[in-house]
């Protein structure tokens, strides 16, 4: 048998029409007329014959502000499957990082290619580098994905952390048991721990990066004296609106749990809620969206102030990861240096291009690329991009057809052994410095 709502899943638009709109917000959606119980979560005969089952987010003694869950009214209990058989994981890993030392040195990489074979999302994950411990929540994982097959009847959920995707290339259709998600380059979307989905590709091919959080949910920052407006708004989130299969046929679910990747085998799709309210849900953000805050006099502020989401670690103000974007945005601050100055952090920052070129490198950073500069190591803009911004005459000038981001954490990143060996590891990367000359004019003392 197969049928599906009136909200067909192979026929949902991108249009906020389409979506529910907010962050953080109590959703609430049915698929069917009637089937989302009023007054009672758990009824004892669930409307339309349905099945209540609660997905928890976070502990269920979580503070209020902090509480995550949602509740699903399916055709079938997602418990009905036989046990779960190790499935080989390729070139994805999990925090701990342990296979060879992380050096201080700073690294950049070209793009990774388009793999030859029919490989799909979650074959096509490849990690960089990480940090923490996934089974201690806290720490990331930062991968990218390079897919040209689209997920049939097969679905994943991921034990040990949400999942931030950045499209670079290719459109995705994120099919989750709680509704679609149509993605495109420039927008992003988050998947939270143990929601089901399946990633189709309109495009035939996609890549793109995905960062994995191990820690706390990521949420908006807050906005301290910026006020009320400013940065990402909640109102530019969207949430799906519910939209089911009722297929009975032979679908395999795939697990990430502690570092491992397990499947089982389902005899229909696990895409069958057919109402559902709550906030621990999947969402998508239009990178266009976001309002640029900086200087209108001189200097610039921190690239804090571009933080689109952030999850926060125990010690306030300082993140267990931060995704920050570098978007188009008008430059007006007068005697200022205004590509992003020569810096060493106590932060960890590995750095992706998704279009366009970045103001602090002249080249080598390339769309689908990425470097990372870890706690402490020195950079900054290359020989090049310090000279002519130096003589540049200071007028007020635009960054246009650029969007690179930023994932920002507070533990070193450890890069694997696949990244460390890849032939796609520029070699000659902090040769970019060497053309640096001394300007000094002072005299001995």
């Amino acid at each position: 048998m197969t049928s599906t709502s009136k909200v067909e899943m192979s026929a949902a638009s991108s249009t906020p029409a389409n979506y529910q709109v907010g962050f953080g917000n109590l959703f609430a959606s049915e698929a069917v007329p009637g089937a989302l119980p009023q007054g009672r979560n758990s009824p004892q005969r669930a409307p339309l014959g349905l099945y209540a089952e609660l997905l928890s987010g976070t502990a269920f003694t979580a503070p209020r502000a902090e509480n995550r869950r949602t509740w699903t009214y399916r055709i079938r209990p997602s418990a009905g499957h036989p046990p779960f058989k190790p499935l080989e994981g390729g070139l994805l890993r999990t925090g701990p990082f342990d296979e060879v030392p992380p050096p201080p040195t700073q690294l950049r990489w070209n793009p990774f290619p388009m793999p030859e074979s029919p490989t799909d999302f979650i074959q096509g994950l490849v990690t960089i580098g990480g940090n923490g411990d996934a089974g201690a929540q806290l720490g990331i994982g930062i991968h990218l994905y390079l897919a040209n097959r689209s997920m049939t009847r097969r679905a994943f959920y991921n034990v040990d952390g949400e999942m931030l995707i950045v499209p670079q290339a290719g459109r995705l259709r994120v099919v989750t048991e709680l509704g679609v998600l149509d993605v495109a380059p420039r927008e992003i979307c988050v998947l939270p721990r143990g929601i089901r989905f399946s990633i189709e590709l309109p495009d035939g091919t996609a890549r793109g990066y995905v960062c994995e959080n191990y820690g706390a949910s990521l949420r908006l920052p807050e906005l301290g004296p910026i006020g009320s407006n400013g940065l990402a708004n909640a109102r530019d989130f969207l949430a799906p609106v519910a939209a089911f299969q009722d297929v009975e046929e032979r679908w395999e679910l795939v697990a990430k749990f502690a570092g491992n990747l397990w499947s089982t085998d389902l005899d229909h799709s696990p895409f069958d809620v057919v109402a559902w309210h709550g906030n621990h849900v999947p969402y998508k953000y239009d990178l266009a969206h976001f309002m640029v805050i900086g200087s209108v006099s001189f200097d610039h502020p921190d690239p804090s102030i571009y933080t689109v989401l952030t999850s926060p670690s125990e010690t306030a103000g300082i993140a267990n990861i931060d995704f920050v974007i570098f978007p188009p945005r008008w430059l007006v601050a007068e005697d200022t240096f205004r590509p992003p100055w020569y810096h060493r952090n106590t932060m960890s920052e590995y750095m992706g291009l998704i279009m366009g070129a970045y103001d602090a490198k002249a080249e080598g950073f390339v769309p689908g690329g990425g470097s990372l500069h870890n706690a402490w190591s020195a950079h900054g803009p290359d020989a090049d991009t310090f000279e002519r911004a130096s003589a540049a005459n200071l007028a007020p000038h635009k960054l246009e057809n650029t969007m690179a981001f930023m994932f920002e954490t507070r533990y070193i990143v450890r890069p694997t052994r696949h990244a460390i060996e890849s032939p796609h590891l520029q070699p000659d990367y902090t040769g970019c410095w060497n053309g640096l000359q001394r300007h000094f004019a002072g005299g001995a003392r």
